[in-house]
């Protein structure tokens, strides 16, 4: 061949040498979930030192290359991990994942991903359904709760505003309403459209740090009289400091008042609809004109995949208008087979393949299992520090997100808070564990998110034990 290099790129040989290497990194890495003694969660370097390492090893004649990335990133299989809201994914998403990156249909067309396209619509009417939705709703998968958000909220804006700012661009003030404890996406997505910071009507929250629902009269009195146009309310599903679930049945009352559309940001825990036992804290879902639900948060996924469902299908029909005559035919048909038309996306990763493998294989009962084990697990969490003196927590747990923290006696606040801050950067220069942190209302917490299948309380007692020594040596 005329191209040498190109031709050995192409062969199999590499391909199945490095595929076995990795077979045998991930078999271990999944083998993590018994978290045994010797393995850490978490080995901190610096920024320069990483990217030192990763310039050196660019030039290395070493093969080490899958060795290393697996060495040096953050072990989300181990049941010590309790920190960000991101899944321990069952194995056999990492083979759609392969199949995903093997076969590269793109999705902006439907000639260019027939059955990801045929599979991402059996997928997303099955979450229709376990929402509550009628024969009438539909959506979509896209890249991350963000987007996802921001795509609802320019439905929103398109169903609810007269005039075509697509075209003509904004000529009044706008606003949606939103608790001050929900994910700054939502205040990010606001302002990307436009809005500012007086189109952002906070909410104020709850003692549970969830939306107050009895300010909403008030709050939207005042944003009219201060020529406000309010076009849309967001419930938090939860919120995503304390995972506290907002009054969903109370926020859809209201905006059916009101005329205003009703999205729920249930990016973390819209999962729990697939839960016998806490999908009470959705009541009211059924109710809302959007929905966004992450699968790479508590449904067992891979980053990145999203659903994005409209009670009404139609409405993803409608968000975007413009021309692309080389790749979409106008027509007023349901064209769910037509990604390209409906997300921000024109090039898709074949994401559904996850989504439909699980329901295919293990159907709603493992997510169940899997929702219900985890916020279980966050209120046995919750009992065990409450049984101890040294301890606080910020609020009762209604997810899998816990806060807490360790107090003293006559400490002030910001004595404690400086305290328990040491204290975690002690956990994760120690790595056995992997924890975050959050501020409450001026106050400093620690903060797990309880990810993995695995995790036991006898981990999170473990946890408590290396809280409290580190805490010993920090202050003696």
């Amino acid at each position: 061949m005329k191209y040498p290099t190109l031709s050995q790129a192409f062969e199999t040989t590499d391909f199945l040498l490095n595929l076995e290497k990795v077979k045998a990194l991930a078999l271990t890495r999944i083998k993590d979930t018994e978290g045994p003694a010797d393995t850490l969660v978490y080995d901190y370097k610096s920024p320069e030192e990483e990217l030192a390492f990763w310039q050196d090893q660019l030039e290395s004649t070493t093969n080490s290359f899958f060795e290393s990335v697996f060495k040096r990133t953050t072990n989300v299989q181990h049941p010590n991990y309790v920190g960000h809201q991101v899944a321990t994914p069952a194995p056999l998403t990492a083979v759609t994942g392969l199949v995903n990156s093997l076969l590269n249909n793109g999705m902006a067309v439907y000639e260019m991903g027939m059955s990801p396209s045929a599979i991402e619509r059996v997928v997303t009417d099955k979450i229709c359904e376990a929402i509550g939705f009628d024969s009438q709703s539909g959506g979509f998968l896209t890249s991350g709760g963000t987007l996802a958000n921001l795509t609802a909220l320019l439905a929103a804006r398109k169903e609810k505003v007269s005039t075509d700012i697509w075209n003509n661009g904004l000529k009044q003030q706008l606003g949606i309403m939103v608790c001050e404890e929900a994910h700054y996406c939502i205040d990010r997505a606001a302002r990307i459209m436009g809005l500012g910071s007086k189109g952002i009507i906070k909410i104020p929250a709850q003692d549970n740090y969830a939306m107050d629902t009895t300010c909403l009269e008030y709050e939207l009195e005042k944003a009219r009289n201060a020529g406000i146009a309010v076009f849309a309310i967001v419930g938090s599903a939860p919120s995503t400091a304390t995972g506290a679930y907002d009054n969903l049945e109370a926020i859809g009352k209201f905006a059916a008042k009101n005329n205003l559309w009703f999205h729920v940001d249930g990016a973390h825990g819209g999962a729990a609809i697939y839960s016998d036992k806490y999908s009470y804290l959705l009541n009211g879902i059924a109710n809302a004109d959007s929905v966004v639900i992450d699968g790479h948060k508590m449904l067992l996924m891979p980053i990145i995949t999203t659903a994005l469902l409209f009670k009404n299908k139609w409405h993803t029909q409608r968000i975007f208008s413009q021309q692309a005559d080389y790749l979409l035919d106008d027509t007023q048909e349901d064209q769910w087979y037509q990604s390209g038309k409906k997300t921000f996306e024109c090039t898709k990763s074949m994401m559904s393949l996850h989504w439909f493998i699980l329901m295919k294989t293990y159907g709603n009962k493992l997510f169940n299992e899997y929702v219900t084990r985890q916020y279980d697990l966050a209120k046995e969490f919750e009992a065990l520090l409450r049984n101890d003196k040294d301890f606080e927590v910020a609020v009762s747990p209604q997810s899998n997100i816990l806060c807490f923290r360790i107090v003293k006696q006559n400490w002030s606040t910001e004595k404690l808070n400086q305290l328990n801050a040491d204290i975690r950067k002690a956990i994760l220069a120690n790595g056995r564990f992997y924890l975050v942190q959050t501020k409450l209302k001026g106050i400093h917490y620690l903060r797990t998110s309880l990810m993995n299948p695995f995790t036991e309380l006898s981990h999170l007692s473990e946890l408590v034990k290396q809280i409290k020594a580190a805490a010993l040596i920090i202050n003696p």
